[in-house]
């Protein structure tokens, strides 16, 4: 609700001002928000989004969706092949001995598809045509490309790209304990040996297991 509410205010309403510090502000909270979603469909992969399981799948489609065309069954099946294997060659998240960029670009390829790109460049062109083009690069396509990044350096390359080093069975690090870091930096998913050691905790109550 906050991404819907904000989106559309700040693509109709707000005058963008490169001297603003405003503008980079609002940059921010909306990459912050679009995690939002993506962290929302992940909790829904797992259950934990609602008890009414026929919700919980709607609920994990429409943020995926949201979330740059994302197709929920596919980032759902990739997802627990990386709870299974993690830190394997199965896992479509691992990409073991790759340079942080490179793994990056492995990252996007594995979950970016020619149909996402296809329907988004789609509606920048029809957002274009209705709200000031700046509008709508700033807060609605720059801060989708910045959460991608925010998504994989906290959740992916930072608990795993030392997998091999780490003797638990989860191969995962985990941030020292700082609720207020760990919540603005991944909704508390850099505590990410606490998820893979119960995947059931909804991301709210994740801190909890620390």
């Amino acid at each position: 609700s906050l991404w819907v509410g904000l989106s559309f205010w700040l693509l109709r309403y707000y005058n963008v001002d490169a001297r603003n510090p405003l503008t980079y502000v609002f940059i921010l909270i909306q990459m912050h928000l679009y995690t939002g979603l993506f962290i929302t469909a992940h909790d829904a992969m797992h259950g934990t989004v609602s008890r009414n399981p026929g919700l919980n799948k709607s609920i994990g489609t429409f943020a995926a969706l949201l979330f740059a065309f994302n197709y929920y069954p596919s980032l759902r099946k990739k997802h627990f092949l990386h709870h299974d294997h993690v830190a394997t060659e199965h896992d479509p998240d691992f990409a073991e001995g790759k340079s942080l960029p490179a793994w990056y670009l492995s990252f996007l390829n594995n979950y970016i598809s020619f149909g996402q790109i296809l329907l988004m460049a789609v509606l920048f062109n029809i957002l274009i045509a209705i709200f000031p083009r700046w509008n709508v690069i700033l807060f609605w396509m720059l801060p989708a490309m910045l959460s991608t990044f925010q998504l994989f350096y906290f959740g992916t390359w930072v608990p795993h790209h030392r997998s091999s080093d780490s003797q638990n069975v989860h191969h995962s690090s985990t941030l020292k304990k700082n609720h207020l870091t760990a919540f603005l930096s991944c909704y508390f998913f850099g505590y990410h040996y606490e998820h893979h050691d119960a995947p059931h905790i909804p991301w709210w109550m994740l801190w909890k297991t620390k």
